[in-house]
């Protein structure tokens, strides 16, 4: 067996990808995209990307992209594919003089009813952690049984529930194809919950809470939920914030994808960190983009994708300073 090339672990991948020319007509496209798209990738070579993917406008940001010699992200673009318009987050980077890079992230919308399910490329990453996961919780298990100090056989014991639980996940999103388990969700225990864990880390920061009481149970995938949140506390903490507040409120009017709803539940992750870097605030949620040398970038993306297969959404806004992830979740489901 020959050593994979770079075409060859692209084509792998779950993304979709295309290079086009100067011309926006397909050089290369990826299974993963031709599937979106509904055709073949050798049947797309020659043909012109923005005609296959029934967007129009595309035309004009290739040509943009490569006059200026600079990536643009397009959040939320319109695709008519497979007899409806969908929307899509679309990325697109010089290669050279020639050529550009397209990267084609669908939305999920029928998020009620599971129908979208999380990335392949996501789906790849929950099945490489899993070996590792076993590996973990054994040796906790075997910490637990030899320690004699009851603080530490109980971080052990939240060491065995954490690993399960990212065993579980990864178990849903291979076996599930990322389906998620909607069910009764009281979010404030889940922020206590939130909290017992951060503070269990080395040199946690400081966590506050800001809840409004009167806000009903909510609902939506525990496990998944927690996920995000997690991601967002572990990112504010990498990045040097001294205190973490979480917020809970109410948005009323709130604007989630291509619908607003009549009032939605808004987490806020606040801290008073370094903020985001400015190279990365067009491409912040896109995967493997990560501001750390030891980053994977698959936290911010998984964590947006969670937030889009719920019908809600995830937001940021930053400064030096002060940083602010936005968790928004519908308070009434949908059955479109």
């Amino acid at each position: 067996m020959h050593a994979p090339d770079q075409t060859d672990l692209l084509t792998l991948l779950g993304t979709g990808l295309a290079v086009v020319g100067l011309d926006g007509r397909v050089a290369w496209l990826n299974p993963a995209l031709g599937e979106v798209l509904d055709v073949g990738p050798r049947t797309a070579q020659g043909q012109d990307l923005a005609v296959l993917m029934r967007a129009p406008s595309l035309s004009a940001q290739l040509a943009r992209v490569l006059a200026e010699r600079r990536g643009f992200h397009l959040r939320g673009l319109a695709l008519g594919l497979r007899g409806r318009e969908v929307s899509a987050d679309v990325s697109l980077q010089p290669i050279d003089d020639e050529r550009v890079l397209v990267e084609v992230h669908p939305l999920a919308h029928d998020v009620a009813s599971g129908a979208t399910p999380l990335s392949a490329t996501l789906r790849g990453f929950a099945h490489e952690v899993k070996n590792p996961l076993a590996g973990l919780r054994g040796a906790a298990q075997l910490l637990q049984r030899r320690v004699g100090d009851d603080d530490l056989r109980q971080l052990a014991g939240m060491v065995i529930a954490e690993a399960d639980r990212l065993a579980a996940l990864a178990d849903g999103l291979l076996r599930h194809r990322g389906a998620a388990r909607i069910g009764p969700v009281s979010i404030h225990e889940l922020l206590d919950r939130l909290e017992g864990l951060v503070a269990a880390e080395p040199d946690a920061p400081h966590v506050r809470h800001d809840f409004d009481p009167s806000l009903p149970d909510s609902v939506g995938d525990t496990d998944r939920l927690m996920q995000v949140l997690l991601n967002l506390t572990r990112n504010a903490g990498q990045a040097g914030a001294s205190t973490i507040t979480l917020r809970t409120r109410v948005e009323h009017g709130a604007r989630l994808g291509d619908r607003t709803v009549r009032a939605a539940l808004r987490i806020d992750v606040m801290d008073d960190g370094a903020g985001v870097p400015d190279d990365l605030r067009d491409s912040l949620f896109q995967p493997l983009v990560s501001g750390r040398p030891d980053g994977t970038g698959l936290g911010l993306a998984l964590s947006r994708e969670i937030a889009l297969e719920h019908g809600g959404d995830l937001r940021y806004t930053s400064r030096p300073g002060e940083t602010v992830f936005s968790l928004y979740l519908p308070m009434e489901r949908t059955h479109e």
